[in-house]
Formats: C-alpha cells, structure tokens, sequence
C-alpha cells in the first residue's frame, strides 16, 4: 500500500505518481517562481526511480495557457503571464527526470480556464486525467509538485471527491504563499478531507 492506510474507495488499488505543475515559471527565475520550488525536484526524481521500478503509471500536469488568458494580469485575471503554451518558461524544470512514458496532461488550455485541478486537464489525445484514471483502475495517487495551496491543494481535493485516495508527499511540494498561512490552511483542508500526508522516504509502494 501507499504510505499511511487510508480508507480504500475503489474496489481495485493499483497506484500511480501525480506530478504537478514542474515547470519553470514556478521555480525560481521564473515569472510566477515559488521560493524554494526547485529543490523539490530531486525529491521527486527519486519517488519517480521508486514508481518506475514498480513500473506505475506516471503522470505530469502542466500549465499549457494561451496567451491572451483571462488568468493573467493582462487578462484581467490576477496572475502574471506563465506558461503560455510552448514557450520556455512551460516547459518542466531541466532537471526533473521525465520519463519516456510519462502521460502529458495539460489544463488552463482555454482562454477562460485558471486550469488549477489536474483533473481540468486533458492529455494529449484529449481524454480527461480522471478517465485515463479509471481506464487503468488506479484507486490510489502518490502526488507531488507546484504549487502547495493552488494547483496541488485543487487536484487532490478533486481527487479525493471522486473517489481516490491520495497520498500527499509533504517533501516534495512547496507553496505560493501569497497570504501568510496559506500553506498550512491547505495541508489541514487537504487532510481534513481524506488526504494522507508523509514524507518520501516513508512512501512504499506494493
């Protein structure tokens, strides 16, 4: 089992790792960098070592923004522009190991979506993250990445509603912070809700 038992939805529990968001305007140098958002990246490639031995499926979430998005600034939404599609500060961090099989899921695709849930994306061939999901019968996500209290706090609570349990890696997240506290009041609200929370090195898959 993943981490801390938690209680089980699905009737079948195959795992697999959720990495969100690793991209490089949330690290530092980046136009929306989260302090510190870097150094969770060699966390994260040895729990990707530790699913590509138990040969898990593996997922990347990116924000993949049009331009003229109403989620920037110049859109009259609250952010600066990030992750406009294609362009280098979207692209992951040059030192995360992204697998060969890694499943793409991009979300924010439209002009009028934040895109903050994994589960608003898509992949590549346009099926939803929670149907290629399903497809597999995962019953249980590892998940990690950027940023703590947007983008992971909205996907795993979307998780955890439809029905997944989830293992939150508290070593290989890092938050926003845009109001002090903002952190702290997203891991309770995640945990409140059904979420386990351990460290990477205690994560054990079957």
């Amino acid at each position: 089992m993943l981490g801390r038992s938690v209680s089980v939805r699905h009737t079948s529990t195959p795992e697999a790792l959720l990495v969100i968001d690793v991209q490089r305007d949330f690290c530092p140098g980046g136009s929306l960098a989260v302090q510190k958002g870097d150094q969770i990246v060699p966390v994260l490639n040895r729990v990707l070592a530790l699913a590509h031995a138990h040969a898990l499926p593996v997922y990347f979430t990116r924000d993949w923004h049009p331009p003229d998005s109403t989620h920037f600034v110049t859109g009259g939404g609250r952010w600066p522009v990030h992750c406009v599609a294609g362009s280098e500060g979207a692209k992951f961090h040059g030192d995360l190991l992204v697998p060969s099989d890694a499943v793409l899921v991009s979300k924010g695709c439209s002009i009028n979506s934040d895109g903050y849930s994994a589960f608003d994306g898509q992949l590549d061939d346009g099926i939803l993250l929670a149907d290629d999901l399903r497809k597999r019968t995962v019953g249980h996500l590892a998940v990690g990445g950027l940023a703590t209290d947007y983008c992971v706090k909205h996907s795993v609570l979307d998780a955890l509603q439809a029905g997944w349990n989830v293992t939150l890696l508290s070593d290989a997240i890092a938050p926003v912070e845009l109001s002090p506290g903002d952190a702290k009041r997203a891991l309770n609200e995640m945990q409140a809700a059904g979420a386990a929370l351990i460290r990477s090195d205690e994560l054990q898959f079957k």
